[in-house]
């Protein structure tokens, strides 16, 4: 399969558990959206659109978006993810997104070392992780998916308590 064929996977898998967990309603009542890495904006855009009324936080090295999908400076944690969400962290988020592989097994590797307890740390009882790498935590639990939603691609769970 080709790199465009990966990515188009991908991102459609993204999209589609992300839809799936706005219409049904998935996340906890209350608490933030946190999106660790923004990249160029896309998935904070479509995260504004289908959880309108949540703050959503953003985490990333630098700011790299689209002018028109860069967050609100004071939802904006600049530095290295790893620790600025480490400091961030106080088990109150909704869901935690994370877009941030590379396609390196050795450098996604050295993410997926600090990422499912990152996750785990920032998310509330029954909030929802959601992640382009697998989250590999006793407290994380695979959500299931409907047929046709790519799970060896895109990944979900649920914190338990």
């Amino acid at each position: 399969m080709s790199r465009l064929d990966l990515f188009v996977n991908r991102i459609t898998a993204q999209r589609d558990i992300l839809n799936l967990i706005a219409a049904h309603r998935l996340l906890p009542e209350t608490g933030a959206i946190l999106e660790v890495g923004l990249g160029n904006g896309r998935t904070y855009s479509h995260l504004v659109d289908n959880f309108a009324g949540r703050r959503i936080v953003v985490f990333d090295r630098a700011v790299a978006s689209h002018g028109t999908s860069t967050p609100p400076e004071a939802d904006l944690i600049l530095g290295e993810i790893s620790e600025t969400g480490a400091a961030y962290a106080k088990g109150d988020a909704a869901m935690v997104h994370a877009d941030i592989g590379t396609g390196y097994p050795e450098k996604d590797a050295k993410i997926q070392a600090w990422l499912p307890q990152l996750a785990v740390d920032l998310l509330m009882p029954d909030g929802i992780a959601v992640s382009g790498l697998r989250l590999d935590h006793p407290k994380l639990v695979p959500l299931d998916m409907p047929a046709g939603i790519g799970r060896e691609i895109y990944f979900a769970y649920r914190k338990q308590v």
